[in-house]
């Protein structure tokens, strides 16, 4: 299976559990990769064919943004379901990354893998 991905995605939210979280939106960054079969899409030539990953980007553009969700853990599988209920992907791994979240890390996250790559 081939992979579609996206890096680095960054997109303000409400996340958190603390006070001081749901009162300011913070920047979360995804790292996103999607299995599609791309042979017919390099066939033809045709974004119609194929897994068209600004549609998805912006999507979850949308939806992260709008989102004021207490755990990553909960946003993150939001994502992943969102990739394969409505882009058709069987198989997704999306890294949630929530930066400055622990003092003295560069960042702390989250990984997941949902579906079937085969």
């Amino acid at each position: 299976m081939d992979i579609v991905y996206i890096r680095d995605l960054r997109i303000e939210t409400v996340i958190g559990i603390y006070d001081w979280e749901r009162s300011c939106k913070q920047t979360i960054s995804l790292d996103i990769e999607m299995a599609c079969d791309i042979r017919k899409a390099a066939a033809s030539d045709d974004i119609a064919d194929a897994l068209d990953y600004k549609a998805v980007a912006k999507r979850l553009i949308q939806f992260v943004s709008e989102s004021e969700f207490q755990l990553v853990e909960k946003l993150t599988e939001e994502i992943a379901s969102i990739i394969m209920n409505e882009f058709n992907v069987p198989w997704v791994r999306v890294v949630m990354n929530k930066k400055g979240a622990v003092r003295g890390s560069r960042d702390v996250g989250i990984i997941i893998e949902r579906g079937n790559k085969d």
